[in-house]
C-alpha cells in the first residue's frame, strides 16, 4: 500500500507532464487557486514579446499573403503521403502526430512527424515550426541529434519524415526505473551535453531540454529530437526573452521574463541529470505556484546519496543567477572539463565507441516494446495517409494551404478547386 500510495502521484505527475506549456498554461489560467498567487499572476501578465506568443489563447485569422512564411526549398519536391505506409502511432503532440512509417518503394522505416496546419496558425507557431525545419536541415549529421530526410506538405498537413528511433524516450525508462545509478546517468549527461554543444556552435539555443524530448536509438545512445522550440542566430552572449519550455524545466531568469541567452540550456541539462538521479525534477511540486516559487527562491538542496562531483555539477548548472552559472563564460568547454565527466573520452564519446550502459535490445523496426501503448494502441488515422479530396477542400484549408509556401513542393492549390 505504501508503494501505491507513492506511485499514484508520480503517475499524476507523469500524465501532466505530456501536456504542451500553451495547454498548461490554459489550465493553470482557468485554476482560480493558482492564479492568486502573485508569481503567477505575474507570469500571466506577460506583455507584448519579441516572438509569436505560445500562450496566446485567441484563434487568429491565417496570415494574409503579405505575412506568408516561406520555409525554404524542399529537398524531395516530389514526396507525397502516398509514399508511405504508416503502420503505428508512436508519439502526439500539440499540432500532430509521429508514425513509425515504410516507404513503399525504399523499404525503410521512417519516423514521419504529421503536423495540422491549422493547428499551428491557430495558436500562431508558424516561425516555430520554420525553426524546426532550419534547424534539421543545419544538423550536418551530428550522432546525437536526429535526421531530417526530407519534408514534404499537402494542403491540409505538414510531414518531416525522420530516423526512426525506437530505444524509447529516455522518460519513458525513467517511469519505469524511477532513477539511474551514476553512471548511467553520466553516460547521457555527456551526449546531450555534446548534441547541446554541438547547436550552441550553430548558434542555436534548444530552450526544451526534457526526458520526454530525449530519445534512446536501438544501441542505447542518446538521440535528441523536437526542435520546435529552438532560437536560431543567437551568438555568444546574445540573447532573448520569449516565455517558452516546459514548466518543471523553467530557468529563472526565464520565470522572471528576463533576456536570456544559451545557459538556459545549461540549467536544463541540471535539471534532467538532477532527475535521472533522484527522480522527480529539482524544485518540483504538484502545485504549481509552489513549484514556481522554488525555481525561483528556494536554495538547491540534494541528498547526500551522490558524488561529490555529480553534486559539484548540479550546483553549478543549477545555478540561479545565469552569469554565475556553470557554461556562463566557455559554453560546452567547462561542462566538458568538470570533474564529473573526467572518465569520459569524449572523442570515443563522439565515435560512439563507448558502450552505452543499457541496451534496449530492441529485435528490428517492428518491435515497439519501448513505446507508451498510449500511443501505439492508438489507430492511425485515415487522413494521414492522402490528400484531401477537393469537395473538402474548405477555405480555411485553403488559407492554411498558403500560409506555408516554401516548406516544400505542394501542387496549385487552384487545382484541387
Amino acid at each position: 500500500m505504501k508503494e501505491e500510495a507513492i506511485k499514484s502521484p508520480l503517475r499524476a505527475f507523469m500524465k501532466q507532464r505530456r501536456m504542451g506549456l500553451n495547454d498548461f498554461i490554459q489550465k493553470i489560467a482557468n485554476n482560480s487557486y493558482a492564479c492568486k498567487h502573485p508569481e503567477v499572476q505575474s507570469i500571466l501578465k506577460i506583455s507584448q514579446p519579441q516572438e509569436p506568443e505560445l500562450m496566446n489563447a485567441n484563434p487568429s485569422p491565417p496570415p494574409s499573403p503579405s505575412q506568408q512564411i516561406n520555409l525554404g526549398p524542399s529537398s524531395n519536391p516530389h514526396a507525397k503521403p502516398s509514399d508511405f505506409h504508416f503502420l503505428k502511432v508512436i508519439g502526439k503532440g500539440s499540432f500532430g502526430k509521429v508514425l513509425l512509417a515504410r516507404h513503399k518503394a525504399e523499404e525503410a522505416f521512417y519516423a514521419v512527424k504529421v503536423l495540422q496546419k491549422k493547428a499551428i496558425l491557430k495558436k500562431k507557431e508558424e516561425k516555430h515550426i520554420m525553426s524546426e525545419r532550419n534547424v534539421l536541415l543545419k544538423n550536418v549529421k551530428h550522432p546525437f541529434l536526429v535526421g531530417l530526410h526530407f519534408s514534404f506538405q499537402t494542403a491540409d498537413k505538414l510531414y518531416f519524415v525522420l530516423d526512426y528511433i525506437n530505444g524509447g524516450e529516455l522518460f519513458y525508462h525513467l517511469q519505469r526505473e524511477r532513477c539511474f545509478l551514476e553512471p548511467r546517468a553520466r553516460f547521457y549527461a555527456a551526449e546531450i551535453a555534446s548534441a547541446l554543444g554541438y547547436l550552441h556552435s550553430l548558434n542555436i539555443v534548444y530552450r526544451d531540454l526534457k526526458p520526454e524530448n530525449i530519445l534512446l536509438d536501438s544501441q542505447g545512445h542518446i538521440v535528441l529530437t523536437d526542435f520546435g522550440l529552438c532560437k536560431e542566430n543567437i551568438e555568444h552572449n546574445g540573447t532573448t526573452s520569449t516565455f517558452c519550455g516546459t514548466p518543471e524545466y523553467l530557468a529563472p531568469e526565464v520565470l522572471h521574463k528576463q533576456p536570456y541567452d544559451r545557459t538556459v540550456d545549461w540549467w536544463c541539462l541540471g535539471a534532467v541529470l538532477y532527475e535521472m538521479l533522484y527522480g522527480l525534477p529539482p524544485f518540483y511540486s504538484r502545485n504549481t505556484a509552489e513549484m514556481y516559487d522554488n525555481i525561483l527562491n528556494k536554495p538547491l538542496q540534494l541528498k547526500p546519496n551522490i558524488t561529490n562531483s555529480a553534486r559539484h555539477l548540479l550546483e553549478g548548472l543549477l545555478q540561479k543567477d545565469r552569469t554565475k552559472r556553470l557554461g556562463a563564460k566557455d559554453d560546452f568547454m567547462e561542462i566538458k572539463n568538470h570533474v564529473f565527466f573526467s572518465v569520459i573520452n569524449w572523442d570515443d564519446l563522439i565515435n560512439k565507441k563507448i558502450t552505452p550502459p543499457f541496451n534496449p535490445n530492441v529485435s528490428g523496426p517492428s518491435d515497439l516494446r519501448h513505446f507508451d501503448p498510449e500511443f501505439t494502441e492508438e489507430p492511425v488515422p485515415n487522413s494521414i495517409g492522402r490528400s484531401p479530396d477537393s469537395i473538402l477542400l474548405t477555405a480555411s484549408v485553403k488559407e492554411a494551404a498558403e500560409a506555408f509556401l516554401g516548406f516544400s513542393y505542394a501542387p496549385p492549390v487552384d487545382s484541387f478547386l
